[in-house]
């Protein structure tokens, strides 16, 4: 069966599943248990919730609670999330900097590499192994997860607006490799 994955959404599911999501500065965990072949993957859009107390919900929107969800998912699965091994994706930049957005990235607004840096730090606290990982770059990625075998494909797409592409060409940000496609 194939699932796809909006924003804010985690799966939970046995080997028969495959799970897709498109990711742009957002970014997916995926956790796999290679002996019991049972896996999830989240789509978040933040690292974390701050600044809100009182709300009780765990939301999938958060890497942390997203993370929190899926564990709890695993373990009614039967599984323990020590025993999984996770990759990340995403994390990508959507809107290269340019003469227009160059002080704001300057400023600490890449979304996208905190979420990545929050998905490791969420995985070491957790003990998590982090098996392998495609973040951040240019542009957004394709990403499948087959249940079944534990694998992952990601393909990273390039920006097609004209004047992102010039940009990212003459200041050399973009690399040819795609990881895992």
């Amino acid at each position: 069966m194939d699932i796809f994955l909006q924003p804010v959404e985690l799966f939970v599911a046995e080997a028969n599943f495959q799970i897709r999501t498109i990711l742009g500065s957002c970014v997916s965990i995926t956790l796999w248990h290679p002996i019991q072949r049972v896996g999830g993957m989240s789509h978040y859009l933040l690292p974390s919730r701050s600044g809100q107390p009182g709300v009780e919900a765990l939301d999938g929107r958060h890497g942390d609670e997203a993370l929190e969800l899926m564990i709890k998912d695993l373990k009614s699965a039967g599984v323990g999330h020590k025993q999984c091994e996770a990759k990340i994706f995403g994390g990508g930049d959507m809107f290269p900097r340019n003469e227009h957005t160059r002080g704001q990235h300057d400023k600490g607004m890449g979304i996208g590499r905190k979420n990545g840096e929050a998905a490791r730090e969420l995985l070491r606290l957790h003990e998590i192994p982090v098996l392998t990982e495609s973040l951040l770059g240019i542009g957004h990625r394709q990403v499948i997860f087959d249940v079944c075998k534990g694998e992952v494909w990601s393909r990273q797409v390039r920006p097609t607006t004209p004047e992102i592409c010039a940009e990212v060409m003459t200041q050399g940000k973009y690399r040819e490799s795609n990881q895992g496609s």
